[in-house]
């Protein structure tokens, strides 16, 4: 089995496209995934489950120090999204540098957008942008029991 591909904004329209004249459905998920956890895992997996094809979109290394704070990301982007290609369920992936995927989710229309258990339907930044277009918000994956800054927290006092 081979890696989903990383491929970027326009090819990965490219692909959509082709999948969708197939009568594929897509869905989309997105993260930091700076330091890889089972909760990740997880939430992909089930992700995965809501389409045909799954879309990961990785935040770049200047949105995960903005949304995280100075000394993050402790992996770059492109090894990140390499990882995030490895997990099954997922087909493509890409990397965006804006703090939100809302004009990414804009431009490629997935039927469902996936955010983890840490949001409700209505508490998702984007789910105007999803709506507006006709997608559909859903909650996936297992309770936020894990956390990339718990983990790196405890290293730190561990170490």
């Amino acid at each position: 089995m081979t890696n989903a591909p990383v491929l970027d904004e326009r090819a990965l329209a490219a692909a959509l496209e082709r999948e969708r004249a197939f009568g594929r459905s897509v869905a989309f998920a997105n993260g930091c995934f700076d330091v890889l956890h089972v909760g990740h895992i997880r939430y992909l997996q089930d992700a995965a489950r809501q389409a045909d094809v799954l879309v990961v979109g990785v935040n770049g290394d200047e949105s995960v120090r903005h949304l995280k704070g100075e000394g993050r990301p402790v992996m770059g982007e492109a090894e990140r999204a390499e990882l995030i290609s490895a997990i099954r369920g997922v087909a493509y992936v890409t990397i965006f540098h804006e703090h939100s995927p809302g004009r990414l989710l804009g431009d490629l229309k997935p039927d469902f957008h996936c955010k983890g258990t840490d949001y409700t339907p209505d508490s998702v930044p984007e789910a105007a942008i999803v709506n507006a277009y006709g997608g559909k918000v859903v909650i996936v994956g297992d309770p936020k029991d894990h956390s990339t800054t718990e983990m790196l927290r405890r290293m730190k006092d561990e170490g």
